[in-house]
């Protein structure tokens, strides 16, 4: 993705490479993917001390990015992320950051957000509801109650939420929105990991059931939630999309060059007009759904009017184009990329998965129209 990388956010891109390849190559992420967590706690706490959790929090609470421009340093770490599919949940993790470091109290500030940004708690973002609308306040509804605040309902596809120490839990009221820190432990939640298409993450659903929450839980204003919700979800489009892009480039580069060695009739695959066709159509997908995501990585940094917009057109495109890249690098393995020992499968897993989180592509077409007003 071309993002105009200064010096120093090269820097930051190969050292984020030589992480992930030392730590946590595709070998090790199949590895985990057979484990009951889908994690390791000590990848976490060595990401962090590259400054993966402190791009979006303020410098007096700890973080900082090597640009100053953390959305934009956040999502070359995404797409390095992307590109060997990572676990962890690294996107809702930054949300939370954000979202403590600008709109927490002193106590939430204090206590929580420096563990965050050292990588030695985690925390997920509860937004969508079982059925995967990510409407903001779907799932769980909130009512005032003695001082504090019950939370009833259920919110679904939780990154990570077995292994979160604390949730960012978006709730909803009679046409108001609020979030809560709420421990993970909280009596009246229970998490329960989902079987998922994507085997290297883990999301689960999470049932509140007369969930108590005190006053001081509260993150931002009570009932005034709504525009953090969308800087939110704004950020969360922006990192996840540069994952897929990540996941996306990768993917189409093994695969072209399979086609340059792979040979049938006595010629390499790839000097077929057919497979040529193939390869260019999928180029453009790659390198448009690459523009896109930059552009989109600049507006939610930038915080330009037509921020919302551009966001949900990524999605909208790049939801697609994913599902499509990853069939079209089929076409081009051949029989072997349906084998399980290849890993083409678990690029498909991952876009097809990635393509829902956060609104998959109708929801965000429906909601350019909405930005219009049609």
């Amino acid at each position: 993705m071309d993002l105009g990388l200064s010096e120093d956010q090269e820097l930051l891109r190969e050292t984020t490479a030589r992480f992930i390849q030392a730590r946590c190559p595709l070998q090790t992420v199949r590895e985990l993917s057979e484990t009951d967590t889908g994690a390791d706690a000590q990848y976490a706490r060595q990401a962090a001390e590259l400054g993966w959790f402190a791009m979006l929090v303020p410098e007096q609470d700890g973080g900082g990015s090597v640009s100053g421009r953390g959305v934009v340093d956040a999502a070359i770490v995404a797409v390095e992320r992307g590109r060997y599919l990572q676990p962890s949940a690294f996107v809702p993790g930054n949300v939370v950051a954000w979202a403590l470091g600008a709109q927490g109290n002193e106590d939430q500030r204090a206590k929580v957000l420096p563990a965050i940004v050292g990588g030695e708690t985690v925390v997920t973002w509860a937004l969508a509801d079982p059925s995967g609308s990510w409407e903001p306040g779907a799932g769980v509804r909130v009512e005032e109650r003695g001082g504090g605040f019950s939370l009833n309902g259920t919110k679904g596809l939780v990154q990570d939420a077995h292994l979160a120490d604390w949730l960012l839990v978006t709730a909803g009221s009679e046409g108001s929105l609020t979030q809560f820190l709420v421990p993970g432990d909280a009596p009246g939640m229970k998490v329960t990991i989902l079987d998922g298409l994507d085997l290297t993450r883990r999301f689960c659903t999470v049932d509140f059931t007369d969930v108590q929450v005190p006053a001081s839980s509260v993150v931002g204003e009570a009932g005034g939630a709504a525009p953090a919700i969308e800087r939110q979800l704004q950020i969360a489009l922006v990192l996840a999309l540069a994952e897929s892009v990540g996941a996306m480039d990768r993917d189409f580069e093994v695969a072209l060059d399979y086609a340059k060695v792979r040979t049938a009739f006595g010629r390499p695959i790839g000097s077929f007009q057919a497979v040529k066709h193939l390869l260019a159509d999928t180029s453009l997908l790659l390198e448009t759904s690459k523009a896109l995501v930059a552009a989109a990585a600049d507006a939610v940094q930038d915080r330009t009017d037509d921020t919302a917009e551009v966001v949900s057109m990524a999605k909208a495109f790049v939801g697609d184009s994913g599902i499509e890249l990853a069939h079209n690098c089929f076409q081009t393995f051949g029989g072997i990329g349906f084998t399980w020992e290849h890993d083409q499968h678990l690029y498909l897993r991952r876009l097809t998965a990635d393509a829902d989180l956060y609104g998959d592509p109708s929801w965000h077409r429906e909601r350019l129209c909405r930005v219009h007003g049609f």
